[in-house]
């Protein structure tokens, strides 16, 4: 399953759970079941936000490539071709 990092505005905390793609986490409740702690003076149904993690982010060196950056443009990607190297 993966990893997402939620981020609570109203109370400044920031939680790493693990659930399905197909899963919604929308509130703090939520969130704090998923992560098996307590919501303390945080309201259950106060909103959290999705994350964008490093974990997320692949890199040309992750996906095998040694080119340098994607070429821009939308092709990004190695396994396209985006990073210079022919495939």
């Amino acid at each position: 399953m993966p990893t997402y990092d939620y981020h609570c505005a109203a109370n400044g905390r920031t939680l790493e759970v693990k659930h399905r793609m197909s899963e919604e986490v929308r509130t703090w409740g939520e969130l704090c079941a998923l992560a098996g702690v307590s919501l303390d003076a945080t309201p259950a149904d106060t909103p959290v936000a999705k994350q964008l993690a490093a974990s997320m982010i692949a890199s040309g060196a992750s996906l095998g490539c040694d080119a340098g950056p994607p070429v821009m443009g939308g092709m990004g990607g190695c396994g396209m071709g985006g990073c210079g190297h022919a495939h």
